[in-house]
């Protein structure tokens, strides 16, 4: 009897936990508890296990005497009498000489035993994972503070994990952290959560988060992946594959709502180790294993649908570690915890940065936040040299850990070579507010110490670092009290990235999506070079094709793969507010600078007014790349289902012109009107507007691109750098134009927009639009809530005179 009572004293299994037990195992074990016990329901998969509890702690301590000890040496400690490393390796050494009580020992082999036998095993594998009683909560965040110990196995090794766990409460980053946070040291305890290993290191595992970790936009999943172990992509050792998933399509079995995956390189990865000291160990990836993904589509939709229940069940954005068995093929979630960075935000507020000059980029990476700081540079090679490190520094490191984190705060910004969305470095620099840059190769050694930077993550995915000391804007924005306006404010957005940036901008959609950015800086590949690849000439050229295109199904369908999850990302931005795609615009020269393109591309004296926009559509010098551009179109509305995507269509000469583009549309399964399509046509070219009453009977509606229309009025072209004073979007003549189009098209029922510079360089230019009845402005970002007000009070005018 007194066993099954110390059994119950000193041991909770996870079946017995709920998030209410967090004073007695900590946040990360009453978590998992909590989704055992409510999600299995929902045929969430969690590993089997049990907890230490804090009177097994307690007892630890108290049968050992180490309270006394322990505050004398933390009262030595904050007298400055000793620094913080002697101090926390005395503590842990008070600890790992300790004897386990015997009560509390017994326990814990008997619960082990009780795990061997629920999976038919004389001994198990088990994650030892330290959860200390203040753990992940929003407002003290003690994640990753202590000791996790991979694939151990036996009661002996149990034993002397839990109590190496037991030492972890006071690592030298826990104690700086409480010291800091103000928590009193000797009121924390600690819980150790023995579970099932899940067989990842035969697989792979990782984290997701069930918001975008940049922006804070809440309807998307971010699930990073690598092959083994889950440690290298917590700690940002490896750069994870990502894959973004949309929430709102996800109770619909038959759309794929995977809008982003991108290959990482999974460089390494972590196995169980034979023999040896350690019982892991790292080891380099294959050819193979780096070329291809981790999850298939099925799997990361399984993934997505079990986070969102989870966050439903919590109420709150969730943290979340997932594994993949290799013997089984099964996936486990093995932690769940509460986002800590935007669940605390303002959603009333934004900042804004903006680089005023430009600068010599030194190094590339994945931008984490969207802030600019400067500063020298501070190379540190690894944590036992970071007393070297300058406070207002750039810390540029391989990748950061726990340890790191006393000089993370100190830190201007943060460049690591490794890493993805979800390391170590990215998370902690979410939550001190600072930009980093993750995953940017060879920043140890193109960056050089003492050197002056800049560190931008303000221009969208990629985060860049520029020699020298850049002048920037930094810009508050307030949300709250914005006014309605009767006119639709609408983005023009190029980066998906971007679009998930500005998703609390109150705008009714996407005016201009820019088709030419993905082509440009996510395809990077000629159309006509993926479709007659055969023809392609230069043998360089045929092999970096390859090269990129490798792991689709075919070189056509690597195009198509990439625009529609790049155009399907600014979609979901918005949803269910239109987003109008406009189709390819480059010029012939800016075509032939694409990868293969020169081949196939004519040499025009005057690109402007060549062959571009419409004309291309239908010739069959084009129609084989423009059919790729319109099986994109259609996977994004019909397979992964944003039927809120309308497309565009540039630079469109005359009527006549129109109906051929109409007639390539159909061919190509992209037929008006089916399937709630809705085509409209850019209003640049004068025979736009002349002819309006024509082209109204053609399309949706009209959107004025007032930079062409002012060049083919004024006869200036956008380039002519003398002529420059003359380009006037406000000119007379221009204005007469709109004025001319809006009162035609609203005659013949169609809507009139705009998404040229103009309004947003210009609030008396959109001051002139809502006088003249324009029915949407669509704005670069910057500038939407200044324009809002100036729209407001327009439309407060027109109210009042009206009225009188």
């Amino acid at each position: 009897m007194q066993d099954n009572q110390n059994n119950t004293r000193y041991i909770s299994w996870f079946e017995d936990l709920s998030s209410k037990d967090v004073d007695q195992v900590g946040g990360k074990n009453a978590s998992l508890g909590e989704m055992i016990r409510e999600l299995k329901k929902k045929d969430i998969q969690v590993p089997d296990g049990f907890a230490t509890t804090t009177d097994a702690y307690w007892s630890f301590l108290t049968e050992n005497d180490l309270a006394e000890q322990i505050e004398d040496l933390l009262e030595t400690y904050q007298q400055e009498n000793t620094s913080l490393r002697k101090t926390g390796e005395a503590i842990r050494k008070l600890f790992l000489n300790a004897q386990m009580p015997q009560a509390v020992a017994q326990a814990i082999r008997e619960a082990y035993q009780e795990l061997c036998n629920r999976y038919d095993k004389t001994d198990v594998d088990v994650a030892a994972r330290s959860s200390a009683t203040a753990e992940d909560m929003p407002e003290a965040s003690f994640a990753g503070q202590q000791e996790s110990y991979l694939n151990v196995t036996g009661e002996d090794e149990v034993l002397k994990v839990c109590q190496q766990c037991f030492a972890s409460l006071f690592t030298d980053r826990a104690i700086a952290y409480r010291e800091e946070k103000g928590f009193d040291h000797m009121k924390v305890a600690l819980s150790v959560g023995i579970q099932k290993m899940v067989r990842s290191d035969l697989a792979g595992s990782g984290v997701l988060f069930t918001l975008d970790t940049d922006s804070g936009f809440p309807d998307v999943v971010l699930i990073n992946a690598a092959w083994g172990l889950g440690e290298n992509v917590v700690q940002g050792a490896v750069n994870p594959d990502q894959y973004t998933v949309f929430k709102p399509f996800l109770d619909n079995e038959d759309l794929d709502s995977i809008i982003e995956k991108t290959l990482g390189s999974k460089e390494k990865k972590m196995v169980y180790a034979k023999g040896g000291k350690e019982p892991t160990k790292n080891v380099q990836t294959t050819k193979k294993d780096r070329e291809a993904f981790v999850l298939s589509s099925e799997e990361i939709l399984r993934l997505a649908r079990w986070s969102v229940d989870i966050e439903k069940h919590y109420g709150t954005p969730m943290d979340i570690e997932w594994a993949k068995d290799g013997e089984l093929d099964e996936i486990f979630i093995v932690q769940a915890r509460p986002e800590t960075v935007h669940s605390r935000k303002s959603a009333a507020t934004m900042k804004t940065y903006t680089l005023q000059e430009d600068g010599e980029r030194l190094v590339t990476g994945l931008s984490i936040g969207q802030a600019i700081a400067v500063g020298e540079v501070n190379v540190i090679e690894s944590a036992s040299e970071i007393e070297k490190f300058k406070d207002g520094s750039v810390l540029v490191t391989t990748m950061t850990d726990p340890d790191w984190v006393p000089i993370m705060k100190r830190a201007a910004a943060i460049v690591t070579e490794q890493g993805g969305r979800t390391s170590h470095a990215a998370i902690v620099s979410r939550e001190l507010g600072i930009p980093a840059i993750v995953g940017a190769p060879q920043a140890m050694k193109k960056l050089k110490d003492g050197q002056e930077v800049t560190v931008s993550c303000a221009e969208g995915d990629q985060g860049h670092v520029y020699a020298g000391q850049l002048e920037y804007e930094e810009e508050a924005m307030d949300l709250d009290n914005v006014p309605e306006t009767r006119t639709k404010i609408m983005l023009n957005i190029g980066a998906p990235h971007a679009a998930m940036r500005w998703w609390k901008l109150p705008c009714k959609g996407v005016g201009l999506a820019r088709m030419e950015y993905l082509i440009n800086n996510v395809i990077k590949i000629h159309p006509l070079a993926l479709t007659r690849f055969d023809q392609v000439e230069d043998a360089g050229v045929k092999a970096r094709i390859k090269e990129m295109t490798k792991g689709h199904e075919s070189r056509e369908d690597y195009f198509v793969e990439l625009l529609a999850r790049g155009i399907a990302t600014i979609a979901a931005s918005r949803h269910p507010h239109p987003v109008i795609v406009r189709m390819s615009d480059f010029k012939t020269n800016e075509y032939a600078d694409l990868i293969g393109g020169a081949q196939f591309e004519p040499k025009e004296e005057n690109p402007m007014l060549g062959w571009r926009g419409a004309s291309r559509y239908y010739s069959e010098d084009y129609a084989d790349g423009f059919a790729l551009e319109c099986l994109a179109i259609r996977r994004v509305r019909e397979q992964m289902g944003f039927t809120n995507v309308r497309i565009m269509i540039p630079f469109c000469r005359t009527p006549a012109e129109a109906d051929k583009v109409l007639d390539v549309l159909a061919q190509n399964g992209l037929i008006r009107g089916q399937n709630a399509l809705e085509v409209y046509v850019m209003a640049e070219i004068p025979t736009n507007i002349l002819e309006a009453e024509a082209f109204a009977k053609r399309f949706d509606g009209f959107s004025i691109g007032s930079n062409d229309l002012t060049q083919l009025v004024l006869g200036i072209s956008r380039d002519a750098e003398q002529l420059a004073e003359l380009f006037d979007e406000s000119e007379e003549s221009i204005k007469r134009l709109i004025r001319m189009l809006i009162e035609t098209a609203h005659q013949e029922g169609r809507p009139v927009g705009i998404c040229g510079e103009a309004p947003s360089n210009d609030p008396e230019f959109a001051a002139f639009l809502v006088r003249s009845g324009i029915d949407s402005i669509s704005l670069q970002p910057d500038s939407v809530l200044q324009v809002i007000q100036r729209v407001a009070e327009i439309e407060n005018e027109k109210t009042s005179h009206e009225s009188a």
